[in-house]
């Protein structure tokens, strides 16, 4: 028998200091064969996290099904009040994971990082100034790919097709471009003039690379408001970061961008010895970091969606493509 009213009833949550939520879903079912270093792969992740976020940085770990090994660790890492959230599941599926980790919170932005990915020193204040120079940022990711020029970019082109604050510039970094397609075991990822140029937009003194990838990515967080579907059939890959991270942004008329200089490096399953090289001379102490973010609305667009696809499928055709790229400063 309930005796009395529950005090928490009608009473309104507090408000959160935290502006920035980082999630990371993990799925390391064993520590044999591809999974063998997986775990010491996962510390050096989380440690470069740890290292380089604010104090205002919210840390969600999704636990998808990982060996008990893995879940001591996480729960350690909680214990010491190292992370704010952790969520032990079966293994559900990447996706899955990932929207547990979005559903009960709300924060400004949210970073979407595979458990694999190490960060550098001042990838979130670069991420910041992107959203803070283009209001209808709604990706930003912190490895600049040349090779995202057609992925779900067209209304960056729509806004700057007539631009001269659109325009290739060198790549900042090869070799950051050599090590991803290495990490990935595909060496041919990127051709030959992919390594030496980017397509940039610039505002405000502000340069960001179209296009962006989802190995590691921020988004902004009313991004997420008014999700399509809430379950994903897909364990890994299919359509499901296509149908829930890449096809709203290009759907609510927002801009994918990267930074222009590399700040994350994909290690994949094996710690090699430019990673750990890598690791080794980027450790710095913790600081305090500036971390305004000013997140303007993005201003609705004045045509119907369909309209933008009919653009898109001109500019994309061959002959406007080529004309585009000339006109953009690519040589012939």
């Amino acid at each position: 028998m309930r005796i009395g009213i529950n005090p928490a009833r009608d009473q309104l949550l507090s408000t959160s200091d935290f502006i920035h939520q980082v999630i990371v879903p993990v799925f390391i079912p064993n520590q044999e064969a591809y999974y063998n270093e997986s775990l010491n792969v996962l510390k050096t992740c989380l440690e470069s996290l740890f290292n380089t976020c604010h104090s205002k940085t919210y840390f969600t770990i999704v636990n998808n099904g990982s060996c008990k090994e893995v879940a001591a660790y996480l729960d350690d890492l909680m214990n010491n009040k190292q992370i704010h959230e952790l969520i032990h599941t079966t293994s559900i599926g990447k996706m899955n994971a990932i929207l547990k980790a979005l559903v009960g919170n709300s924060f400004d932005l949210i970073t979407i990082t595979d458990a694999d990915v190490l960060y550098l020193h001042g990838w979130q204040n670069k991420v910041y100034n992107i959203f803070n120079a283009f209001p209808k940022a709604g990706v930003v990711g912190t490895t600049p790919f040349s090779n995202m020029l057609k992925y779900y970019t067209a209304s960056i082109y729509i806004d700057f097709l007539f631009s001269n604050k659109m325009r290739f510039e060198n790549v900042a970094d090869k070799s950051a471009l050599d090590n991803f397609a290495k990490s990935v075991n595909n060496p041919n990822l990127f051709n030959e003039l992919q390594l030496k140029k980017n397509l940039i937009i610039e505002h405000n003194g502000v340069k960001a690379v179209v296009g962006s990838g989802h190995y590691s990515a921020t988004y902004r967080g009313d991004f997420f408001d008014q999700l399509n579907a809430t379950y994903s059939s897909y364990s890994l890959g299919g359509r499901s970061e296509l149908d829930f991270l890449d096809s709203p942004c290009d759907m609510k008329g927002y801009y994918r961008l990267s930074t222009t200089d590399n700040f994350t490096y994909h290690m994949g399953n094996t710690m090699t010895d430019a990673i750990k090289m890598i690791v080794n001379t980027s450790k710095v102490d913790y600081r305090e970091i500036d971390f305004f973010v000013c997140l303007n609305k993005n201003k609705k667009y004045f045509y119907p969606y369909w309209i933008k696809k009919i653009l898109e499928k001109i500019l994309y055709s061959t002959v406007f493509w080529n004309i585009f790229l000339k006109s953009k400063g690519l040589y012939k």
